[in-house]
């Protein structure tokens, strides 16, 4: 009996002035809401309706595709979506990719946060939104790839803004999609648009390995350049000193 009046404690409840304020809108706009079919129906306790943690997050999620330029229109078919039962592969279709060898991940506003400690801010929910790394099924939100999840929050928790790891990952979109079509271009033209598929992999063991090989030039480049530990080094083990330290003299002609 304690335990389930523990839990039951753990459940936070707002009426609709609290949730309006929490979430930083008016009580007008969340009614607006509510008659759009955005928000899901409160508990009811007699006349007096209560909105829980869900709700907020839910508020939270249509401020930033709001801020994103999305419509009340288009977040309302993406959510009846969603409430319709989308599988794995219609999400992919939502978020524009299709099918994918990516594996989706789903998770609670709570384990996303945790994730990225203090970093889940609704300019960071929108940017993931927009780039499609992230979709809103019901109360849970859906990450596209449990690789990208895993490297961006390793990245975050070695001191990387996760505002700047999505603008690189944008970055890398733009040159990833470059690169699928210069490589369905050339499958295409020379072998035959079916063998796209059964080829693919050809196509990511080169790009991993040019990958590699830039970042080899790179560190290189950075090992010799003026200033570097590497490049002292070199430059002591080419030029001995001469007697106590001193230069050594130009020789006599």
């Amino acid at each position: 009996m304690a335990k389930d009046e523990t839990q039951a404690k753990t459940v936070r409840e707002y009426r609709t002035e609290e949730l309006a304020r929490e979430a930083g809108i008016p009580v007008r706009t969340l009614r607006f809401y509510r008659e759009r079919k955005l928000l899901a129906p409160p508990r009811r306790e007699g006349r007096i309706a209560w909105y829980d943690d869900h709700h907020l997050a839910r508020l939270r999620t249509i401020a930033a595709l709001l801020e994103r330029g999305h419509t009340l229109g288009g977040i309302a078919e993406l959510t009846a979506a969603f409430e319709n039962g989308r599988d794995v592969g219609q999400l992919g279709e939502l978020l524009g990719i299709g099918w994918s060898e990516e594996t989706p991940v789903r998770l609670t506003p709570e384990a996303l946060a945790d994730y990225f400690e203090g970093e889940v801010t609704p300019e960071n929910l929108a940017a993931s939104l927009d780039l499609g790394y992230v979709a809103v099924d019901g109360d849970a939100i859906v990450h596209v790839s449990r690789r990208l999840l895993d490297v961006s929050s390793a990245l975050v928790r070695e001191g990387v803004p996760l505002a700047a790891v999505l603008e690189t990952g944008r970055r890398v979109r733009e040159h990833a999609d470059a690169m699928a079509l210069l490589f369905t271009e050339l499958i295409s033209t020379h072998i035959a648009q079916d063998a796209l598929t059964r080829l693919r992999p050809l196509a990511k063991s080169v790009v991993e390995a040019e990958l590699t090989m830039a970042m080899d030039r790179l560190l290189a480049s950075a090992a010799g350049s003026p200033g570097s530990p590497g490049a002292a080094g070199s430059a002591g083990a080419a030029r001995p000193a001469g007697p106590a330290g001193q230069e050594p003299s130009a020789p006599s002609s």
